[in-house]
């Protein structure tokens, strides 16, 4: 009873540590500028890893990728989606001492996604490269628990620009990773900016085990979401042609390796924003889905390309296992 006691004061001491805030509409984050939402739920708790959006002198004047400046993920958590703990930084690109934090003038960090697997927590980022690795990169940090510590858990990228072929997009294939741990353990890796890759990894959750293979979806640019729900597989990415800027589509399946069938739109094109990122969850009996908007102003500064904001919305099921499409709820103003 008396460890009982200390692990819920523990916890308890834990959160309260931390900055809390309630959730007052979208966007959910109003002090910093957040991207590419990757929810995860652990021990009924929803922990929410982003990319953080920051300003620099010269970034709207910026092009080729540098409009985004990213040097840190933060993490957020809640336990009924209205009072969030921020939990601050918990990995940052020279956490990887391949990546390259120099070479660019600005934050090399983007997509990431944080899963669970036998007591630890594997944060697959994206992040660009030196040396030998260089180009945009695949890497895998490990913590004990889901707000880390962190660290680097090979010493070099899992998926590097050389192991997949240079389409029209060239060294920014290998972005945006997403992982699905399906009901019999085996764990699949999917990421792709202009080509969607996918393989097995092994066990150990830091290795590939096959080859890598490709899925050819309609429209897909990047940012792609694995979730199964009801037997069913889903790829959620972002995808072209909606109003000049990304919306959100989704492909069904029987099985991990296809056939994949397009099912449309989940939601349009983020408002004020040319990009926008799936993040797909269940907590508590319900479906989230979160994506970022650029609707947010900080210190003087609009939202923009490299200024977002993250949201999110409920998502519901039809009968036939499709997903209905998400109205995105009206932005509301900072109080």
């Amino acid at each position: 009873m008396r460890r009982i006691l200390f692990l819920l004061l523990a916890s308890f001491a834990q959160f309260s540590a931390f900055a809390q805030f309630s959730y007052q509409g979208n966007p959910l984050v109003r002090d910093k500028f957040t991207a590419d939402p990757a929810p995860m739920v652990w021990n009924d708790r929803l922990y929410l890893y982003v990319g953080h959006d920051e300003w620099y002198e010269g970034q709207d004047k910026a092009g080729g990728g540098k409009e985004f400046n990213i040097t840190e993920w933060l993490c957020y958590s809640t336990d009924d989606m209205k009072t969030w703990t921020d939990h601050g930084s918990v990995l940052r690109p020279g956490h990887f001492a391949w990546g390259d934090t120099i070479t660019a003038g600005v934050g090399t960090a983007w997509a990431a996604q944080v899963v669970p697997y036998k007591g630890k927590f594997y944060y697959y980022t994206t992040l660009q490269g030196k040396g030998d690795n260089s180009g945009y990169a695949i890497g895998v940090a490990v913590a004990d628990n889901p707000t880390g510590p962190f660290k680097d858990a090979i010493g070099k990228p899992l998926v590097n620009d050389k192991m997949t072929p240079n389409g029209k997009r060239g060294w920014w294939n290998d972005i945006d990773p997403t992982v699905l741990i399906d009901d019999d353990g085996q764990a699949y890796l999917c990421w792709g900016n202009g080509t969607c890759f996918m393989a097995k990894l092994k066990d150990n959750m830091i290795e590939l085990a096959s080859d890598i293979w490709t899925v050819d979806l309609p429209r897909y640019t990047e940012g792609p979401w694995l979730h199964k729900y009801n037997g069913n597989y889903y790829l959620t990415y972002a995808s072209s042609g909606f109003d000049h800027k990304e919306a959100i589509d989704y492909a069904m399946s029987k099985s991990i390796n296809g056939p994949w069938t397009h099912k449309g739109q989940l939601t349009g094109g983020a408002e004020n924003s040319f990009t926008i990122h799936p993040g797909i969850v269940n907590f508590k009996g319900h479906w989230y889905l979160f994506y970022h908007n650029a609707t947010l102003t900080l210190d003087g500064h609009k939202g923009a390309i490299g200024r977002r904001s993250v949201c999110f919305d409920e998502m519901v099921y039809n009968a036939d296992g499709t997903m209905q499409y998400v109205n995105q709820s009206k932005i509301v103003e900072k109080p």
